[in-house]
């Protein structure tokens, strides 16, 4: 099983396919199930900006397409001074598909950050049809 360096280092591949002809900001995820299996992740920007898409949401729509359903860790790099956190709305999906998974911030000088998502979304949304 991929260790969390070893996740880093699949994230920063990953990133290498971002694209990110606008903000020149490339991020790259590496999403961890239980088995071992990492999906990959880039950010693809568009014009709009609105229909831009996060590395950690492609990383996980691409394990979720695969019919995966159990992860246990996801590590994202940036190349910012400080290791960048994930957006709400990733912060929203990975709550709801993978639970309080290990997360690991990590940037290109080598900096890195590990949380517990519930510590980056103590407050996440739930649904229910429940009165």
């Amino acid at each position: 099983m991929a260790t969390e360096n070893a996740l880093i280092e699949e994230a920063k591949k990953a990133r290498e396919n971002a694209v990110a002809p606008f903000s020149k900001f490339k991020v790259g995820a590496a999403l961890r199930t239980p088995s071992g299996k990492v999906y990959h992740g880039c950010n693809v920007e568009n014009c709009t900006y609105g229909l831009t898409v996060c590395a950690e949401r492609v990383a996980l729509l691409t394990a979720l397409a695969a019919g995966e359903r159990s992860f246990d860790a996801i590590a994202v790099v940036t190349q910012s001074d400080e290791p960048s956190t994930p957006c709400g709305p990733c912060r929203q999906l990975m709550w709801e598909f993978c639970g309080d998974i290990d997360v690991t911030l990590a940037n290109l000088t080598g900096q890195r950050v590990d949380y517990k998502l519930s510590t980056l979304f103590p407050k996440p949304f739930y649904f229910s049809l429940e009165s």
